[in-house]
């Protein structure tokens, strides 16, 4: 969930291909009174629905199925009144708009799926799982435009779960941190892990960097799923990024010199009872710097960064 202004969001998703009658999309609740969080509308999608997404108030940009659509494309949805959400914009992978008869070149493939957008000024950076980054213009929102694309796979076998955008240079350079999440493998394989890239020519986005837990890839052996990276925090100060690392907990990237991140902290939190391991899940931050981090089998772990180590 998200929240901005008095308005909270709720992604609605179906797991699994049970009750296919259940169309997900999203919860939008007035919470002006954070004790008495009222339902204000639900806003509904065929499919699925609705996996992560970016939200400034006005806009919500999310990942959901739509009728006709193979997988999950981009759409921006207009919450200027949030009792009446109007379709602002939507993108998709040439091939997925089914209903339009458009050629579907994936066969044999994993099928296409925006897994979120994250917006930074006029531009959206998004994942699109075993299809890569992208990035789109949205300087007009009803027809977004593709400027970069990088498609990873096949040749790794993980998939794209986050383009964060770092908002201000870092060495003069425009800078993109792709992490690739350590699940749905293409084939056995070592952990995933992160990538930077220098957008400073967004048309080109070039691999300068990786981000990765030192000793977790001694010798290129396949591991199992969920031992490595899963996702940034997308709330973050300066050059420091938290990141949930699945079995490693909490580990803290330092991207004052993008061509050399260096882990600076780490927090492995107890492997909780009747478990093998930790499932470090999500990691945000507040206003504070206080880190949350979530575990998939126990709950949330909340964190305070003392400084560099």
């Amino acid at each position: 969930m998200r929240a901005r202004d008095g308005l909270m969001i709720v992604n609605h998703e179906r797991l699994g291909s049970d009750n296919p009658e259940f169309g997900g999309g999203l919860g939008l609740y007035d919470v002006s009174r954070p004790a008495t969080p009222r339902l204000i509308h639900r806003w509904r999608t065929a499919g699925s629905g609705v996996h992560r997404y970016d939200f400034d108030r006005r806009y919500t940009y999310i990942s959901p199925t739509a009728e006709g659509f193979v997988g999950n494309i981009v759409m921006i949805l207009d919450l200027a009144d949030p009792t009446k959400p109007v379709e602002a914009g939507r993108w998709w992978i040439p091939g997925q708009n089914a209903a339009a008869g458009e050629r579907y070149p994936w066969d044999g493939c994993v099928k296409p799926r925006c897994h979120h957008p994250l917006r930074m000024g006029d531009h959206l950076y998004v994942s699109y799982w075993h299809h890569g980054p992208f990035i789109l213009d949205i300087s007009d929102l009803a027809h977004p435009r593709a400027v970069a694309a990088v498609n990873s796979s096949r040749a790794h076998p993980h998939p794209t779960h986050t383009c964060l955008p770092v908002p201000q240079p870092i060495m003069g350079r425009q800078i993109m941190v792709v992490a690739d999440e350590d699940v749905a493998k293409l084939r056995p394989s070592p952990p995933a892990f992160a990538w930077v890239y220098d957008i400073t020519d967004e048309r080109q986005p070039m691999p300068i960097a990786t981000c990765r837990v030192p000793g977790l890839d001694p010798d290129g052996a396949p591991q199992a799923p969920m031992t490595s990276c899963h996702q940034p925090s997308e709330v973050y100060s300066g050059t420091i990024i938290p990141f949930a690392w699945f079995a490693q907990g909490l580990r803290l990237f330092d991207l004052a010199d993008p061509f050399a991140p260096r882990e600076i902290g780490c927090y492995e939190p107890d492997v909780p009872a009747g478990c093998e391991q930790v499932s470090s899940n999500d990691v945000t931050m507040d206003r504070r710097g206080l880190i949350y981090l979530t575990d998939r089998q126990h709950g949330v772990d909340i964190i305070e960064f003392l400084g560099k180590r």
